[in-house]
């Protein structure tokens, strides 16, 4: 199974040197000299070498020497190959793959959806989640709201602020305040 660890960004000097956006809690270890990356044109890149320059990650790929060539690359992403059974050494760190298709649920065990997607940005992480009505709800994928994750069980539980779920929550809170 293929893991996104990271996006191409711009070129970085003359010499081939690319930005790289991490997107794995281990860049130090996903972006290991000599390590192979999947793009997500198919093809495999080497990494050469990478380094941390002025708080951003900078990565040299074999056989990449020049700014014309590292230019080509800009917002290629790029996976590494995992077994889907793997987990991450922190047990608070869950891959996306996992958390896809796990049943969401209330604390009384009410079904709330299925995990469509994760959705990554820059400030926190989102649960991209299918209700039975088809509907999507976004939900903050942050300790608070979501305090067990249960990935053998197949399930998450969340506790959801008024509103989250549905409108009406939202209104009824308001009425009351």
């Amino acid at each position: 199974m293929l893991l996104v660890v990271g996006r191409i960004g711009r070129a970085h000097g003359v010499r081939g040197d690319v930005f790289v956006e991490p997107l794995t809690d281990e860049p130090d270890v996903r972006f290991a000299d000599g390590s192979v990356l999947t793009t997500s044109s198919n093809t495999k890149l080497t990494v050469e070498f990478a380094k941390w320059h002025s708080g951003k990650f900078v990565v040299h790929f074999v056989g990449v020497d020049d700014r014309t060539l590292a230019e080509q690359l800009k917002t290629i992403q790029l996976s590494v190959e995992v077994d889907p059974a793997e987990l991450p050494d922190d047990p608070d760190e869950f891959y996306d793959h996992q958390l896809v298709g796990l049943v969401v649920r209330l604390e009384d065990e009410t079904e709330v959806g299925k995990v469509k997607e994760v959705i990554h940005l820059p400030a926190q992480d989102l649960l991209a989640v299918t209700t039975p009505d088809a509907r999507e709800v976004l939900i903050p994928f942050v300790s608070e709201i979501v305090p067990v994750v249960d990935v053998l069980g197949g399930f998450i539980t969340i506790t959801p602020p008024p509103g989250l779920l549905n409108e009406e929550e939202a209104i009824e809170v308001r009425d009351e305040i």
